[in-house]
């Protein structure tokens, strides 16, 4: 199965180490979900917005592309590709202000473009997107924050899932949307987040080919 990750941190994912002052625990998650999916076999595409300078701005050049079914950005152009190529998505950043730092939400406001990622369907009843990404079988979110988790999910209403889930994905038709919350972590004891890194790695490691579950 091909996974493509999409890692959003300001120390890249370079930072997963745990060294005082150049470490994120952001990045030390994506690291071990990674390290877990290759493990089971699976073929891990990363992107690394941060690395890649990625810019989150739509800019007046982008839009008249976006709304004519093209792309003027190469990089734009290379992530469509590989995410039409990936069998599943993950997500993997921190939340600020109870939602994602702006080249994620960059990320989908300049990647999944109209005529190229989904079609939108005039006069339709119900959802108005056509999926174009036809091999994509899931999205999985891993999301690092210092709320509790239930403060985030109940008096928040969980903005980032609200906007990638309902608002993103599952308005074009993917289905099995997961996420992975890791709350509170400031609180953590450096052995409980030690904990969390090792579950990770575990859980993609078990991960199973959704293209052979179909096949059934």
């Amino acid at each position: 199965m091909r996974i493509l990750f999409v890692v959003d941190h300001p120390y890249t994912l370079a930072s997963a180490e745990n060294v005082p002052h150049r470490r994120s625990f952001t990045a030390a998650v994506a690291a071990a979900a990674i390290r877990g999916a290759r493990r089971a076999g699976h073929d891990a595409d990363v992107i690394d917005l941060t690395a890649d300078e990625f810019s989150p701005v739509m800019s007046r050049a982008d839009l008249v592309a976006w709304r004519m079914a093209e792309v003027v950005d190469p990089l734009v152009a290379d992530y469509q590709r590989r995410l039409r190529e990936a069998d599943h998505v993950v997500f993997a950043f921190p939340i600020w202000w109870e939602a994602m730092p702006a080249a994620t939400k960059g990320f989908l406001d300049r990647v999944l473009t109209k005529g190229i990622v989904f079609d939108e369907i005039p006069d339709a009843a119900g959802i108005p997107f056509r999926n174009k990404l036809t091999g994509l079988r899931g999205v999985t979110l891993l999301t690092i924050m210092t709320t509790p988790h239930a403060v985030y999910r109940w008096w928040f209403g969980s903005p980032a899932t609200k906007i990638i889930f309902k608002g993103t994905f599952g308005k074009i038709g993917v289905k099995n949307l997961s996420w992975r919350n890791y709350a509170s972590v400031t609180e953590k004891t450096p052995q409980q987040r030690q904990n969390m890194i090792t579950q990770t790695e575990q859980h993609f490691a078990a991960l199973r080919d959704v293209r052979s579950l179909q096949s059934r």
